[in-house]
């Protein structure tokens, strides 16, 4: 019996799980760039260069950054984004290959609905605080960061944010148009006022904020809360992905926003926390530019963070909606983004406890992401050789390549376990105290590296074997969904 794909053509940037067509993908480069700038010169970018420069100096800082960024956000940028792009489907379509064609639903519905919520809530209870300082210095106010204005302040971004939402990804595009350029320049004045205020030498000389941690383990500590926050991006960038109009199209933009901007805004939030004794961004700008051009940076950067939670809320709703099945596609888009933006109501009336553990946030995300990311990488790159069976990724019968046992792919998942596992061992993510092998290894990478080595193991003397995941008889690429018979290009 053959199995067929059935469709109707979806409006551009449809929440269709079936592969988008080059004509219904709404992004070129300059779009998904200024996207990418846009989600990344956020005060989360920010916030991450504040956490970094609690535990290094200025120039651990600039390493760290860079090498922990450089690191994450290229797996990042492959390994969801390239399959996503290149067959025209969601994210956790793409996962069908390595996890099973329900193990898929289950993983990106749990964190996609998880991660959302807690970074919409960092990013509303931000938004909050930069309006409360705001207050503080117009009205002689002294709004505390768990004041009831900071509250509602957060409540009334995640309802502009799924308002916003409502109008799906076109708004994405339109609101970064404006607000990307906009985020640059305030990056850029920042960095000016800092060294307007201090000098270089000074500012190199500057303690990290908590002088009190051996400087070899503070170091390494900065640079895994660096590839842990880029790879806090792999939930949403495939699905973001899925818009633009090639493969190429698709990776790049990731290196110049994901990257480039998130480590120039965590470099300047790292000299602005150093050089203001301050992990807060917020408390940043009215100090380095005075009550107007700070005021105005701060009213701006409050507003760009909605403009963030809308596009990480776009990706996971087109997560949600997929993973849930035919109910969440019955539901409303409106009713389905309120629902995701539930926990993240509650979450902004606890702004202390929410905003004040950014570092251990991290930390859990990158617990499952790391070895998610790995197992993922390893099937489509290296066992698939990047060619997917389009079609079995839509196939969950019994038999099919990727139902393997009743839909999971239960050596993906115990590959994915042994990694949070590793990483636990070596970086407990409640207590945030790194074991002694952890100053030579971090956490996320040794996670990655035993995710990926098992899943490639066990992949080769289990599943294989065991005639299941359609290894010994992939399907001929096809490129893009409406290019049938054309190979596609590799990056």
């Amino acid at each position: 019996m053959s199995f067929h794909i059935s469709r109707s053509a979806p409006e551009p940037g449809s929440t269709s799980d079936l592969p988008l067509l080059k004509k219904e993908r709404i992004w070129s480069f300059g779009d998904f760039s200024a996207a990418n700038i846009g989600l990344a010169i956020a005060t989360w970018a920010f916030l991450q260069g504040g956490a970094v420069a609690y535990y290094v100096g200025a120039k651990e800082a600039v390493a760290s950054i860079v090498i922990g960024y450089g690191i994450s956000i290229i797996f990042v940028a492959l390994a969801p984004c390239v399959p996503s792009a290149r067959y025209g489907v969601e994210q956790f379509v793409s996962l069908r290959s390595s996890f099973g064609t329900s193990g898929s639903r289950v993983i990106m519905l749990v964190l996609s609905a998880l991660l959302a919520a807690a970074w919409a809530a960092v990013l509303a209870i931000m938004c909050g605080h930069a309006f409360a300082n705001v207050c503080n210095a117009l009205l002689g106010t002294d709004l505390a960061t768990d004041s009831l204005f900071v509250k509602l302040m957060g409540l009334s971004a995640v309802i502009v944010s799924w308002i916003i939402l409502t109008q799906g990804p076109r708004s994405i595009e339109t609101v970064n148009k404006f607000v990307s350029p906009g985020l640059v320049v305030v990056t850029l004045i920042m960095l000016v006022l800092v060294f307007t205020q201090i000098g270089w030498t000074e500012l190199m000389e500057l303690k990290p904020l908590a002088a009190d941690f051996d400087k070899h383990m503070a170091f390494m500590i900065a640079i895994e809360l660096n590839v842990a926050g880029g790879l806090a991006w792999w939930p949403n960038v495939g699905n973001l992905a899925r818009l633009t109009r090639s493969s190429r199209a698709a990776y790049w933009p990731n290196m110049i926003g994901l990257f480039l901007a998130s480590v120039l805004a965590a470099v300047v939030g790292a000299f602005a926390a150093l050089a203001l004794g301050s992990e807060d961004p917020t408390l940043w700008m009215i100090p380095l530019g005075g009550f107007v051009l700070g005021g105005l940076a701060l009213l701006f950067v409050g507003f760009a963070n909605i403009t963030s939670i809308v596009a990480q809320g776009y990706a996971a709703l087109v997560a949600v909606r997929g993973g849930a099945g035919s109910v969440g596609r019955r539901l409303p888009w409106p009713v389905l983004g309120a629902l995701l933006f539930v926990p993240a109501v509650v979450l902004v009336f606890f702004p202390d406890v929410t905003y004040n553990n950014y570092g251990r946030f991290v930390s859990w995300g990158a617990t499952a992401l790391a070895p998610l990311c790995a197992v993922q990488f390893v099937d489509f790159f290296i066992l698939r050789r990047q060619r997917l069976d389009l079609r079995a990724m839509y196939d969950n019968r019994p038999g099919s390549p990727y139902h393997f046992s009743g839909g999971f792919n239960v050596v993906a998942f115990v590959s994915a376990a042994a990694g949070a596992l590793t990483y636990g061992l070596l970086l407990n993510p409640v207590d945030y105290i790194p074991a002694e092998a952890f100053r030579w290894l971090t956490a996320s990478l040794p996670a990655m590296i035993v995710s990926g080595v098992l899943y490639w193991v066990l992949t080769k003397i289990i599943t294989i074997p065991l005639g299941q995941g359609g290894f010994g008889a992939q399907a001929p690429a096809t490129g893009e969904p409406e290019s049938a018979g054309r190979g596609p290009g590799r990056l």
